[in-house]
């Protein structure tokens, strides 16, 4: 068995305080082999920088999946080919480097594959993007099968998008986390060949918001159809969503468990 901790869309610097603190508990907790979360929104809601990434790095996230906000800060191509940590991003953005997009890495004698696609309904921020489908389908040839687990992160905005996904890629997957909405579902499942499907992670992010951004600022673009700035709380009660995955090699006894911490930063 496989054990992974994977944390939804981290926002902002409220959402990286929160983690520091609730990380070496839940890690006591679950004993993973690896820690994932998702970066899009890392720094200051949008984009990541490599300071914010080592931060987290440093506290126990061994790898980030990212977005459709992956180049709104520093270029990600450029902070993958660094090396400083283990990072990929949709590789079906037409500015992804092919081969950001995916990555084999090695858990002791374990060899875990690691996706990241981009949804295109609905999804109005970002490079152009081609089909998540065909390029699954392109990079699953590439990987020739040479790992013991896979797992993909979905960066889309509809659940049918992503449910027709789940379904598209039972059976080739261990596991398919949606990310990007930052509400957590509750459709935690073991799909009919033995792929564990999720269609929202969550996020970790300010309680008392809109996603993440500050309830005020969405309420006024609702009212008044303004412009959205992105201004995220600094203070107050931070929800911690996430899942612990426990990853049969044979895809027939895989687990999956919410998480749903809060901390007051």
């Amino acid at each position: 068995m496989l054990k992974i901790l994977f944390f939804g869309d981290i926002s902002g610097a409220i959402a990286r305080k929160a983690l520091t603190k609730v990380l070496p508990k839940l890690q006591k907790k679950y004993s993973p082999d690896i820690t994932i979360a998702n970066a899009d929104n890392i720094s200051h809601g949008k984009g990541v920088t490599e300071k914010n990434l080592l931060e987290m790095h440093k506290i126990g996230i061994n790898f980030f999946t990212n977005g459709n906000h992956s180049f709104k800060k520093e270029d990600p191509n450029k902070i993958i080919e660094n090396g400083k940590v283990q990072m990929i991003i949709p590789e079906n953005f037409n500015q992804t480097n092919v081969g950001n997009g995916y990555k084999i890495i090695k858990l002791g004698k374990t060899k875990l594959a690691i996706i990241n696609l981009l949804g295109r309904t609905f999804v109005t921020e970002g490079p152009d993007a081609t089909c998540p489908f065909k390029k699954f389908d392109e990079i699953y040839r590439k990987l020739k099968k040479n790992y013991d687990y896979l797992v993909v992160d979905f960066h889309a905005e509809t659940t049918s998008e992503k449910v027709a996904f789940g379904f598209y890629i039972d059976g080739k997957a261990h596991a398919v986390l949606g990310t990007h909405t930052h509400v957590q579902t509750n459709d935690p499942q073991t799909l009919k060949k033995g792929t564990i499907y999720l269609t929202d992670i969550g996020m970790v992010g300010a309680k008392e918001s809109v996603i993440g951004v500050g309830k005020e600022v969405i309420i006024e673009k609702f009212l008044t159809d303004s412009k959205i700035v992105f201004n995220l709380p600094e203070t107050g009660i931070v929800k911690v969503s996430g899942a612990f995955l426990e990853l049969d090699k044979k895809m027939s006894s895989s687990k999956i468990k919410l998480i749903n911490e809060e901390v007051l930063i």
